[in-house]
C-alpha cells in the first residue's frame, strides 16, 4: 500500500474530526464513498449534525460545492439548469444549474416532489445530466451527499427504490456521547467551526484516491463471500426483494475503498461484513413494513444474514 496515499486519507479524516466530533463512523463511512466515486445518504432526526457532517467534506476537498434545500415546490430545473432564450442572438442558450458541482448536499431530499427527485437519477449513476436532447458532463469528482429525517412523513415523499440504489452507504448519524457533546458546546461558543476548516485535497487527488480503490486486490473467497450474502438476501422468506447485481457491486466497490482507508491494498471479510448492512439494506424491501419501519427491518434481516453465514479464513 503507497504511504503517500493514505496520508492523503488521513489527512481527510483527520481534517473531519475537527469538526465532527465523536462520530468516527459517520466520517469514515463519508471518506468511503467518496474514494469508491459514490453517494451517501444521512439519516436521522433534525439537529444531530448531518449537514455539518456535508460542510466538513466538502470544505476538505478543494473543489465547488453547492446546497440544494429540497422543498415541495422544487423543480428539475432549479437543480440541472434550463435553456434560456437569447433575444440577441435569437437562440436558446442552455445555463448550468447548481448540480454542476464537485460535491452537492441534497438536504431534506424527501421534502421534494418525485419529479424533482428524479433529476437527480442521471447524475448520480452516470455523472452527466440531460437537456433539451444534449448531454453535459458533470464535473470531476462529483459526489452527492442527501439527508433526510426518516421519522417524518407530514409534507414528505418517501425516496423510490431506484433513488435509493443510487446510495453507496445509507447511514445513521446517532446522538454523540455525553463527553463529545460537551466538546461540541465549548467548541460552538464563538462561532461554527466547520468555517475555519481548510481544504486539504485537491480535485486531482480524490481522483488518484479513486483510481486506488480500483487497484485493491479483492480475492475470491472474498468475493465468495460476498455474493454469499447478495444471494441470502434473494432466497430469504422476510424480504420481498433481495439485492440486485448492482447492490453487489456497491458493496464490492464499497469494501475496497474501506481497505484503502484503513491502509491495505486488499479487502478482507471484515471489510464486506462490516459494510453489508449500510450498503444493502436500502436495497431490499421486506414484508410488512413501510416507510418508517422499513429500514430498522431492512436492516435487521441482513444482521440475522451475516450472523449465520459462514466467514472465510
Amino acid at each position: 500500500m503507497d504511504s503517500e496515499l493514505h496520508s492523503l486519507v488521513l489527512q481527510l479524516t483527520n481534517n473531519m474530526s475537527q469538526v465532527v466530533l465523536g462520530k468516527p463512523d459517520v466520517v469514515r463511512s463519508c471518506a468511503i464513498a467518496l474514494l469508491a466515486g459514490e453517494h451517501i445518504l444521512l439519516e436521522d432526526v433534525p439537529g444531530v449534525g448531518k449537514t455539518l457532517v456535508a460542510k466538513s467534506l466538502a470544505k476538505s476537498v478543494d473543489g465547488d460545492f453547492c446546497r440544494l434545500q429540497f422543498t415541495p415546490d422544487l423543480l428539475p430545473s432549479d437543480i440541472v439548469g434550463s435553456s434560456v432564450f437569447n433575444s440577441q442572438t435569437n437562440e436558446f442558450v442552455y445555463t448550468q444549474g447548481p448540480i454542476f458541482s464537485n460535491i452537492v448536499l441534497a438536504d431534506e431530499i424527501n421534502r421534494a416532489p418525485p419529479r424533482t427527485q428524479s433529476a437527480l437519477l442521471e447524475a448520480m449513476s452516470d455523472n452527466q445530466v440531460s437537456v433539451d436532447g444534449k448531454t453535459y458532463p458533470l464535473p470531476k469528482p462529483f459526489m452527492v451527499i442527501a439527508t433526510q429525517n426518516p421519522f417524518e412523513f407530514e409534507g414528505t415523499y418517501p425516496l423510490p427504490e431506484s433513488q435509493l440504489d443510487r446510495f453507496l452507504l445509507r447511514i445513521s448519524m446517532g446522538y454523540p456521547e455525553r463527553a463529545q457533546e460537551r466538546e461540541v458546546l465549548l467548541s460552538h461558543r464563538k462561532g461554527e467551526p466547520v468555517d475555519e476548516l481548510h481544504s486539504v485535497l485537491t480535485g486531482e487527488q480524490v481522483l488518484q484516491l479513486q483510481a486506488a480503490v480500483r487497484d485493491v486486490n479483492v480475492e475470491v473467497s472474498v468475493s465468495d463471500y460476498l455474493l454469499d450474502i447478495v444471494h441470502a438476501t434473494r432466497e430469504c422468506d422476510e424480504l420481498h426483494v433481495g439485492v440486485s447485481t448492482r447492490g453487489a457491486l456497491a458493496l464490492y466497490r464499497a469494501s475496497q475503498a474501506a481497505a484503502l482507508v484503513d491502509g491495505r491494498d486488499f479487502v478482507t471479510p471484515d471489510d464486506v461484513k462490516n459494510l453489508a448492512a449500510g450498503a444493502l439494506s436500502h436495497r431490499v424491501i421486506s414484508k410488512g413494513y413501510l416507510h418508517g419501519g422499513q429500514r430498522e427491518a431492512s436492516q435487521a434481516v441482513i444482521v440475522r444474514l451475516l450472523e449465520e453465514l459462514p466467514v472465510p479464513e
